[in-house]
């Protein structure tokens, strides 16, 4: 079990931007944490009012972007223009090329969401488009898959993504299967495994075979991936 604690990871401050980075990302470099399995970019990213990420372009890349606060206004290549609340998701396969915007469009309310990649099984694919409002009175609720099974966004990897909203309590066993990889970010609340407690920001890594027993100390919020 490998854990990333929310205190040692990157940070970028630009102004209208303040983003936190898991992996190595921008000027944050350590060479060793440049990301686990195919999974490369978990940034938390908090963008001012009236700012944001202004067109640019993505190759060969799964992007997906969670909504935690305020609202974000997507524009892309593919001609979408759309507006995500929190608790939305969204997945854009760059493929081939991709161009896009996000802006917080609110004059008063900040934007927090997260950021995540993923790199694709197969490249040169054709770039697509998808968002989807889930369910919020599950325990588990699987996000993005290979297959869209379940009503979940489609991804071109062999890689899951799952919420998890559990309240204080409660327990959950989290396991991979041999020679698979999985991570645990935390968004929100506490957690206490076998070995240590994790709170926002944390995550932890466990790999081939192992499992991963989770007991919610504060009503939490988590990502799991389940990756090859």
């Amino acid at each position: 079990m490998r854990i990333i604690r929310s205190d040692d990871r990157g940070r970028s401050q630009y102004g209208w931007l303040d983003s936190r980075h898991t992996f190595s990302f921008a000027d944050y470099y350590d060479p060793d944490n440049k990301g686990v399995s195919v999974l490369r970019v978990i940034n938390d990213d908090i963008v001012a009012p009236g700012t944001g990420f202004e067109t640019h372009s993505h190759r060969d890349v799964e992007i997906i972007s969670y909504i935690l606060e305020g609202a974000i206004e997507h524009k892309d290549s593919l001609g979408n223009i759309t507006r995500l609340e929190a608790g939305d998701f969204q997945v854009m396969t760059a493929g081939t090329g991709v161009t896009h915007s996000e802006y917080n469009p609110s004059p008063t309310e900040r934007l927090r969401f997260l950021q995540i990649w993923i790199w694709p099984g197969t490249r040169g694919l054709t770039p697509t488009y998808a968002e989807k409002a889930f369910p919020t009175n599950t325990k588990r609720q699987l996000i993005a898959s290979p297959d869209g099974r379940d009503g979940s966004l489609l991804i071109n990897q062999d890689a899951t993504l799952e919420r998890l909203q559990l309240t204080a309590g409660d327990t959950e066993l989290l396991s991979v299967s041999t020679g698979r990889t999985g991570m645990l970010h935390i968004v929100s609340g506490a957690i206490d495994t076998a070995t240590a407690s994790l709170g926002a920001g944390d995550a932890v890594v466990i790999d081939d075979g192992s499992k991963l027993q989770l007991a919610v100390t504060v009503d939490a919020e988590a990502l799991w991936f389940n990756l090859p």
